[in-house]
């Protein structure tokens, strides 16, 4: 099963992952964690994310998209991944498709947390009042609304991007984080 998650800051998706990881053999990607270990491993496509990252510059996507094409390929894969923060945007979007049709794959389900931004930022300001030692930098009702504003503006986009290829399935992202789990797995016929 080849899944993308989708969702604002906040929304829960990395939690999902993990859940889904854990419990059905699906792995989890985070395209950070991935940069690293390429550039750990010295690959080719590390090896030039290495320079770019060097010289301060944002990896470019045709890298991002590479490297997600070798991580795909190795066996922990083979049951299945799941895309969790890529893509960004639309330009992403359609760089991973024409990589997975160059492999022979598709994505199988664009599953999107649906959640309030409202009740977003009230939960930042319940969690940044009750932090020990302060709430981390990007912890705070302002960060999370420029985050959610970027979101809006480039991220979102890719939700209809894949609504119009019939992949995309919303679950209620506010709900307590068992039931959206519950809720993921109906979906997915898990």
């Amino acid at each position: 099963m080849k899944l993308i998650f989708l969702g604002p800051p906040g929304a829960g998706k990395g939690t999902q992952a993990a859940r889904l990881e854990s419990n059905h053999n699906l792995r989890q990607l985070s395209t950070g964690d991935m940069l690293r270990a390429a550039v750990a491993a010295e690959t080719e496509i590390g090896l030039k994310a290495k320079d770019i990252m060097a010289r301060g510059d944002l990896v470019p996507d045709e890298v991002v998209v590479g490297i997600i094409s070798d991580r795909i390929e190795d066996s922990d894969c083979s049951d299945g991944f799941i895309l969790d923060g890529f893509p960004r945007n639309i330009a992403q979007a359609e760089a991973l498709d024409a990589m997975l049709s160059d492999k022979g794959m598709t994505l199988d389900t664009v599953l999107e947390l649906k959640v309030d931004h409202n009740k977003l930022l009230e939960r930042i300001r319940i969690r940044s009042a009750q932090t020990e030692g302060g709430p981390r930098d990007d912890d705070n009702e302002e960060a999370l609304a420029h985050r959610l504003k970027v979101y809006e503006e480039q991220t979102a986009p890719v939700s209809e991007y894949y609504a119009q290829k019939g992949l995309v399935k919303h679950v209620d992202g506010m709900q307590d984080m068992d039931t959206v789990t519950e809720d993921i797995v109906e979906i997915l016929g898990l």
